[in-house]
């Protein structure tokens, strides 16, 4: 297998539970070269997740069909980043010393404000979901997965790794430059660019080509100023960024977009 198609490989591999039957010599240098693939593994997470929707609002009411189409969301990823999302609530809102928030990160167990983070996530999510679904379901539902998984590229390149060389994500992903970021950022565009001229070509729901452009502009700079806000504060408690603190950015900019979605749906 070239090296190309090794960098996607491990991309999805690493990032979903997409079936890729790839055996691979998992190096730090390919863990770094394949997440200018990231956006690409969003997008047929994103894929998907439209797809599920559309059979489940088929078949079903718009509620149920948003909580079935989550539940597919959350298996395509098994949950990797919503587990991340529930380890940094833990350590963050521990309010302890920076050692212990990362020491309590690291335990496999979840607590009680892990739990709580994830099910007010997950009630967000749905709802948001079912917001959209009401109106049809745009191809746009494509572009959160995208774009998070962009600013996840984005943050391991701008950030300290708050534990240096240790662990998953610092042993993997440590060294990560500017021309990383970069690297993904053209194929995020144009997979924008193809899900916008879809969404009123398709004449699913209400959408204009004026909201669709719109989306197409506010979901990268949504993405961009809510994950460095919440990236700087994280950095700024912990000394820098975790494999939990990745996933929960993830997590954390897939439902901002979703709302932005919604409210350029409903309001614009």
């Amino acid at each position: 297998m070239n090296p190309g198609l090794q960098a996607v490989a491990a991309a999805f591999q690493f990032l979903t539970r997409f079936p890729v039957k790839a055996h691979l010599d998992y190096t730090p240098e390919l863990f770094r070269r394949s997440t200018r693939h990231y956006p690409l593994a969003g997008a047929a997470i994103g894929a998907v997740v439209w797809c599920a929707a559309a059979a489940a609002l088929y078949l079903l009411p718009p509620l149920p069909a948003a909580v079935l189409t989550l539940a597919v969301w959350v298996a395509l990823t098994g949950g990797l980043h919503l587990d991340g999302w529930m380890d940094t609530a833990d350590g963050l809102l521990s309010y302890r010393p920076r050692e212990q928030m990362l020491e309590i990160m690291k335990d496999s167990r979840v607590g009680a404000m892990g739990v709580m983070a994830c099910v007010l996530l997950l009630l967000l999510k749905a709802s948001l979901l079912y917001s959209l679904l009401i109106g049809g379901w745009p191809p746009l539902m494509l572009l959160p997965p995208v774009w998070s998984r962009w600013f996840m590229v984005h943050a391991m390149a701008s950030w300290p790794m708050a534990r240096g060389n240790k662990g998953l994500a610092g042993s993997n992903f440590n060294g990560m430059e500017k021309r990383h970021s970069l690297a993904a950022l053209p194929g995020a565009l144009l997979l924008a660019a193809a899900a916008a001229a879809l969404c009123p070509l398709l004449g699913i729901g209400e959408w204009t080509y004026l909201q669709a452009g719109l989306a197409w502009v506010a979901l990268p700079l949504a993405a961009w100023a809510g994950g460095t806000w919440a990236a700087r504060r994280m950095a700024r408690k912990l000394g820098g960024l975790t494999g939990d603190t990745y996933g929960a950015l993830n997590e954390g900019i897939e439902t901002l977009l979703l709302l932005v979605l919604m409210i350029i749906q409903y309001r614009l």
